[in-house]
Protein backbone atom coordinates (compact mmCIF):
# COMPACT_ATOMS: atom_id res chain seq x y z
CA UNK A 1 0.00 0.00 0.00
CA UNK A 2 1.39 3.39 -1.01
CA UNK A 3 2.45 5.67 1.85
CA UNK A 4 1.16 9.25 1.60
CA UNK A 5 1.06 12.47 3.58
CA UNK A 6 -1.99 14.68 3.70
CA UNK A 7 -1.20 18.30 2.87
CA UNK A 8 -3.69 20.83 4.24
CA UNK A 9 -3.85 24.54 3.45
CA UNK A 10 -6.19 26.49 5.73
CA UNK A 11 -7.44 29.80 4.36
CA UNK A 12 -10.04 32.20 5.63
CA UNK A 13 -12.57 31.00 3.04
CA UNK A 14 -11.47 27.53 1.90
CA UNK A 15 -9.41 24.70 3.33
CA UNK A 16 -7.79 22.66 0.54
CA UNK A 17 -6.21 19.27 1.20
CA UNK A 18 -4.78 16.35 -0.71
CA UNK A 19 -2.76 13.14 -0.53
CA UNK A 20 0.86 13.45 -1.66
CA UNK A 21 3.45 10.75 -2.26
CA UNK A 22 7.14 10.97 -1.38
CA UNK A 23 8.06 12.15 -4.89
CA UNK A 24 5.44 14.91 -4.99
CA UNK A 25 2.66 13.02 -6.78
CA UNK A 26 -0.77 14.36 -5.80
CA UNK A 27 -3.13 11.37 -5.73
CA UNK A 28 -6.34 12.99 -4.54
CA UNK A 29 -7.58 16.44 -3.52
CA UNK A 30 -10.66 17.95 -1.93
CA UNK A 31 -11.76 20.98 0.07
CA UNK A 32 -14.16 22.23 2.70
CA UNK A 33 -15.42 25.72 3.51
CA UNK A 34 -13.45 27.09 6.47
CA UNK A 35 -16.05 29.77 7.14
CA UNK A 36 -18.79 27.17 7.64
CA UNK A 37 -17.31 26.20 11.01
CA UNK A 38 -17.51 28.78 13.78
CA UNK A 39 -16.52 26.08 16.28
CA UNK A 40 -13.00 24.76 15.66
CA UNK A 41 -13.96 21.37 17.07
CA UNK A 42 -16.52 20.96 14.29
CA UNK A 43 -13.89 22.00 11.74
CA UNK A 44 -11.38 19.46 13.05
CA UNK A 45 -14.00 16.70 13.02
CA UNK A 46 -15.04 17.47 9.44
CA UNK A 47 -11.47 17.84 8.14
CA UNK A 48 -10.36 14.60 9.78
CA UNK A 49 -13.37 12.78 8.36
CA UNK A 50 -12.72 14.17 4.88
CA UNK A 51 -9.04 13.17 4.94
CA UNK A 52 -9.94 9.63 6.04
CA UNK A 53 -12.46 9.47 3.20
CA UNK A 54 -9.72 10.36 0.68
CA UNK A 55 -7.38 7.77 2.17
CA UNK A 56 -10.09 5.06 2.31
CA UNK A 57 -8.34 1.68 2.04
CA UNK A 58 -6.20 2.76 -0.91
CA UNK A 59 -3.31 4.45 0.90
CA UNK A 60 -1.34 4.38 4.13
CA UNK A 61 -1.56 7.79 5.82
CA UNK A 62 1.83 8.47 7.43
CA UNK A 63 1.19 12.00 8.65
CA UNK A 64 -0.41 15.36 8.03
CA UNK A 65 1.23 18.69 7.20
CA UNK A 66 -0.73 21.91 7.60
CA UNK A 67 -0.11 25.43 6.36
CA UNK A 68 -2.19 28.05 8.17
CA UNK A 69 -2.13 31.74 9.12
CA UNK A 70 -0.34 32.63 12.38
CA UNK A 71 0.81 29.03 12.83
CA UNK A 72 3.44 28.20 15.46
CA UNK A 73 5.55 25.25 14.32
CA UNK A 74 7.06 24.67 17.74
CA UNK A 75 3.75 24.46 19.58
CA UNK A 76 1.47 23.19 16.80
CA UNK A 77 -0.88 26.09 17.44
CA UNK A 78 -2.69 28.77 15.47
CA UNK A 79 -2.35 31.99 17.42
CA UNK A 80 -4.59 35.05 17.13
CA UNK A 81 -5.30 34.62 13.40
CA UNK A 82 -7.39 37.63 12.32
CA UNK A 83 -8.83 36.04 9.16
CA UNK A 84 -9.99 32.74 10.67
CA UNK A 85 -13.32 32.23 12.45
CA UNK A 86 -11.66 30.90 15.65
CA UNK A 87 -10.10 33.33 18.09
CA UNK A 88 -7.33 32.92 20.62
CA UNK A 89 -4.72 30.15 20.62
CA UNK A 90 -5.89 26.92 18.94
CA UNK A 91 -3.88 23.69 19.58
CA UNK A 92 -4.75 22.48 16.10
CA UNK A 93 -1.99 19.90 15.59
CA UNK A 94 -2.89 18.11 18.83
CA UNK A 95 -6.60 18.21 18.04
CA UNK A 96 -6.14 16.67 14.58
CA UNK A 97 -3.66 14.11 15.90
CA UNK A 98 -6.27 12.88 18.37
CA UNK A 99 -8.82 12.48 15.56
CA UNK A 100 -6.53 10.77 13.05
CA UNK A 101 -3.84 9.02 15.11
CA UNK A 102 -0.99 10.21 12.86
CA UNK A 103 1.75 12.84 13.42
CA UNK A 104 0.73 16.40 12.52
CA UNK A 105 3.11 19.25 11.60
CA UNK A 106 1.87 22.83 11.41
CA UNK A 107 3.47 26.01 10.05
CA UNK A 108 2.42 29.14 8.17
CA UNK A 109 1.71 28.97 4.46
CA UNK A 110 4.88 30.78 3.34
CA UNK A 111 7.10 28.47 5.38
CA UNK A 112 5.23 25.52 3.90
CA UNK A 113 5.90 26.95 0.43
CA UNK A 114 9.62 27.10 1.22
CA UNK A 115 9.69 23.48 2.38
CA UNK A 116 7.71 22.52 -0.72
CA UNK A 117 10.28 24.26 -2.90
CA UNK A 118 13.09 22.41 -1.11
CA UNK A 119 11.47 18.96 -1.20
CA UNK A 120 9.55 19.00 -4.49
CA UNK A 121 10.49 22.18 -6.37
CA UNK A 122 13.37 24.14 -7.88
CA UNK A 123 15.31 24.38 -4.58
CA UNK A 124 16.15 20.66 -4.48
CA UNK A 125 19.76 20.39 -3.36
CA UNK A 126 19.93 23.99 -2.16
CA UNK A 127 20.83 24.73 1.46
CA UNK A 128 20.29 28.51 1.42
CA UNK A 129 17.33 30.17 -0.28
CA UNK A 130 14.28 32.34 0.31
CA UNK A 131 10.73 32.00 -1.00
CA UNK A 132 8.61 35.14 -1.27
CA UNK A 133 4.88 34.61 -1.85
CA UNK A 134 3.44 37.66 -3.58
CA UNK A 135 -0.31 37.25 -3.22
CA UNK A 136 -2.88 39.48 -1.56
CA UNK A 137 -0.19 39.91 1.10
CA UNK A 138 3.48 38.99 1.12
CA UNK A 139 4.80 35.92 2.93
CA UNK A 140 8.31 34.58 3.20
CA UNK A 141 10.07 31.36 4.07
CA UNK A 142 13.81 31.52 4.76
CA UNK A 143 16.08 28.47 4.61
CA UNK A 144 19.65 28.72 5.97
CA UNK A 145 22.03 25.75 6.07
CA UNK A 146 19.17 23.47 5.02
CA UNK A 147 16.93 24.50 7.92
CA UNK A 148 13.82 26.65 7.86
CA UNK A 149 14.34 29.72 10.04
CA UNK A 150 11.76 29.85 12.84
CA UNK A 151 13.62 31.91 15.43
CA UNK A 152 12.93 31.96 19.15
CA UNK A 153 9.13 32.30 18.84
CA UNK A 154 8.51 30.31 15.61
CA UNK A 155 7.36 33.54 13.95
CA UNK A 156 10.70 34.59 12.42
CA UNK A 157 11.07 35.53 8.78
CA UNK A 158 8.05 37.80 8.28
CA UNK A 159 9.60 39.84 5.49
CA UNK A 160 6.18 41.11 4.45
CA UNK A 161 6.19 43.24 7.59
CA UNK A 162 9.63 44.78 7.46
CA UNK A 163 9.28 48.57 7.21
CA UNK A 164 10.23 49.87 3.77
CA UNK A 165 8.93 53.44 4.08
CA UNK A 166 8.64 55.24 7.43
CA UNK A 167 5.04 56.34 8.02
CA UNK A 168 4.10 54.77 4.69
CA UNK A 169 0.95 52.90 3.74
CA UNK A 170 -1.20 51.46 6.50
CA UNK A 171 -0.94 47.69 6.81
CA UNK A 172 -3.43 45.21 8.19
CA UNK A 173 -0.88 44.27 10.87
CA UNK A 174 -1.24 47.71 12.45
CA UNK A 175 2.12 49.08 11.25
CA UNK A 176 2.82 51.53 8.43
CA UNK A 177 5.07 51.15 5.41
CA UNK A 178 5.27 47.34 5.42
CA UNK A 179 6.74 45.61 2.36
CA UNK A 180 3.47 43.80 1.61
CA UNK A 181 1.61 47.11 1.20
CA UNK A 182 3.84 47.80 -1.83
CA UNK A 183 5.15 44.49 -3.26
CA UNK A 184 2.03 42.32 -3.45
CA UNK A 185 -0.97 41.91 -5.71
CA UNK A 186 -2.96 44.31 -3.55
CA UNK A 187 0.03 46.63 -3.13
CA UNK A 188 0.50 47.21 -6.85
CA UNK A 189 -3.18 48.13 -7.16
CA UNK A 190 -2.63 50.80 -4.48
CA UNK A 191 0.41 51.99 -6.43
CA UNK A 192 -1.57 52.30 -9.68
CA UNK A 193 -4.31 54.27 -7.93
CA UNK A 194 -1.65 56.63 -6.60
CA UNK A 195 -0.03 57.15 -10.01
CA UNK A 196 -3.41 57.66 -11.65
CA UNK A 197 -3.91 60.62 -9.32
CA UNK A 198 -0.37 61.96 -9.71
CA UNK A 199 0.33 61.47 -13.44
CA UNK A 200 -1.48 63.05 -16.38
CA UNK A 201 -0.64 60.34 -18.90
CA UNK A 202 -3.52 58.74 -20.76
CA UNK A 203 -4.32 55.19 -19.70
CA UNK A 204 -7.20 52.74 -20.18
CA UNK A 205 -6.84 52.05 -16.45
CA UNK A 206 -8.52 55.41 -15.80
CA UNK A 207 -11.78 53.99 -17.15
CA UNK A 208 -11.85 51.17 -14.63
CA UNK A 209 -13.46 51.20 -11.22
CA UNK A 210 -10.78 50.90 -8.50
CA UNK A 211 -12.45 47.74 -7.21
CA UNK A 212 -12.03 46.12 -10.65
CA UNK A 213 -8.27 46.63 -10.85
CA UNK A 214 -6.13 43.52 -10.36
CA UNK A 215 -2.42 42.78 -10.61
CA UNK A 216 -3.16 40.70 -13.73
CA UNK A 217 -4.86 43.64 -15.47
CA UNK A 218 -1.98 45.93 -14.48
CA UNK A 219 0.63 43.48 -15.80
CA UNK A 220 -1.23 43.18 -19.10
CA UNK A 221 -1.43 46.97 -19.37
CA UNK A 222 2.32 47.24 -18.71
CA UNK A 223 3.00 44.66 -21.43
CA UNK A 224 0.98 46.91 -23.77
CA UNK A 225 3.21 49.89 -22.86
CA UNK A 226 0.69 51.65 -20.67
CA UNK A 227 2.78 54.39 -18.96
CA UNK A 228 0.87 54.25 -15.66
CA UNK A 229 1.19 50.47 -15.42
CA UNK A 230 4.89 50.54 -16.37
CA UNK A 231 5.59 53.19 -13.73
CA UNK A 232 3.74 51.13 -11.13
CA UNK A 233 5.54 47.93 -12.10
CA UNK A 234 8.95 49.61 -11.92
CA UNK A 235 8.15 51.19 -8.55
CA UNK A 236 7.01 47.82 -7.21
CA UNK A 237 10.18 46.18 -8.54
CA UNK A 238 12.31 48.84 -6.86
CA UNK A 239 10.69 48.33 -3.44
CA UNK A 240 10.87 44.54 -3.79
CA UNK A 241 14.45 44.75 -5.06
CA UNK A 242 15.50 46.79 -2.03
CA UNK A 243 13.96 44.21 0.31
CA UNK A 244 15.73 41.42 -1.59
CA UNK A 245 19.06 43.24 -1.29
CA UNK A 246 18.59 43.46 2.47
CA UNK A 247 17.69 39.76 2.60
CA UNK A 248 20.77 38.83 0.55
CA UNK A 249 23.05 40.80 2.84
CA UNK A 250 21.83 39.09 6.01
CA UNK A 251 21.53 35.53 4.68
CA UNK A 252 23.56 35.19 1.43
CA UNK A 253 21.12 32.78 -0.28
CA UNK A 254 21.79 30.84 -3.45
CA UNK A 255 18.40 31.83 -4.83
CA UNK A 256 15.31 33.93 -4.18
CA UNK A 257 12.11 32.30 -5.46
CA UNK A 258 9.11 34.49 -6.24
CA UNK A 259 5.69 32.84 -6.16
CA UNK A 260 2.06 34.00 -6.29
CA UNK A 261 -0.33 36.14 -8.26
CA UNK A 262 1.99 39.09 -8.82
CA UNK A 263 4.61 36.86 -10.48
CA UNK A 264 2.21 36.26 -13.38
CA UNK A 265 3.59 39.58 -14.68
CA UNK A 266 6.62 37.51 -15.73
CA UNK A 267 9.50 39.50 -17.18
CA UNK A 268 7.65 42.77 -16.52
CA UNK A 269 8.41 42.10 -12.84
CA UNK A 270 11.47 39.82 -12.86
CA UNK A 271 13.61 41.91 -15.23
CA UNK A 272 13.42 45.22 -13.31
CA UNK A 273 13.82 43.41 -9.97
CA UNK A 274 16.96 41.66 -11.20
CA UNK A 275 18.30 44.90 -12.71
CA UNK A 276 17.70 46.85 -9.49
CA UNK A 277 19.36 44.19 -7.33
CA UNK A 278 22.36 43.88 -9.66
CA UNK A 279 22.87 47.66 -9.75
CA UNK A 280 22.53 48.32 -6.02
CA UNK A 281 23.87 45.22 -4.25
CA UNK A 282 27.27 45.27 -2.53
CA UNK A 283 29.94 44.15 -5.04
CA UNK A 284 30.85 41.09 -2.97
CA UNK A 285 27.30 39.73 -3.47
CA UNK A 286 26.83 40.77 -7.11
CA UNK A 287 26.08 37.79 -9.34
CA UNK A 288 25.87 35.33 -6.45
CA UNK A 289 22.07 35.05 -6.18
CA UNK A 290 19.53 33.82 -8.73
CA UNK A 291 16.06 35.42 -8.70
CA UNK A 292 13.74 32.74 -10.04
CA UNK A 293 10.09 31.77 -10.40
CA UNK A 294 8.88 28.93 -8.20
CA UNK A 295 9.28 25.39 -9.46
CA UNK A 296 6.05 24.25 -7.80
CA UNK A 297 2.90 23.99 -9.98
CA UNK A 298 0.55 26.72 -8.79
CA UNK A 299 -2.63 24.63 -9.11
CA UNK A 300 -1.63 22.38 -6.19
CA UNK A 301 1.17 24.38 -4.59
CA UNK A 302 -0.57 24.75 -1.23
CA UNK A 303 -1.18 21.00 -0.93
CA UNK A 304 2.37 20.14 -1.99
CA UNK A 305 3.95 22.65 0.40
CA UNK A 306 1.99 21.42 3.41
CA UNK A 307 2.63 17.76 2.58
CA UNK A 308 6.33 18.50 2.08
CA UNK A 309 6.43 19.78 5.65
CA UNK A 310 5.23 16.39 6.89
CA UNK A 311 7.59 14.44 4.61
CA UNK A 312 10.49 16.62 5.70
CA UNK A 313 9.74 16.04 9.38
CA UNK A 314 9.58 12.30 8.78
CA UNK A 315 12.93 12.31 7.00
CA UNK A 316 14.55 14.30 9.83
CA UNK A 317 13.33 11.71 12.31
Amino acid sequence: MKKVMAGVDIGGTNTVFGLVGSEGNVYAESSIQTGDFTDVNDFVAELSKAIKKLVNNNYELAGIGIGAPNANYYKGTIELAPNLPWKGVIPLAEMINKKTGVPVALTNDANAAAVGEMVFGAAKGMKNFIVLTLGTGLGSGIVINGQLVYGHTAFAGEMGHITMITNGRECGCGKKGCLETYASASGIVRTVLYFLSEMKAESPLRDMAPSALTSKIIAEAAANNDPIAIQAMNYTAEILGLAIINAIIFSSPEAIFLFGGLTKAGDMLFNPVRAYVDKNIMPVFRGTVKILPSGIPENNAATLGAAALAWNDLRKQ
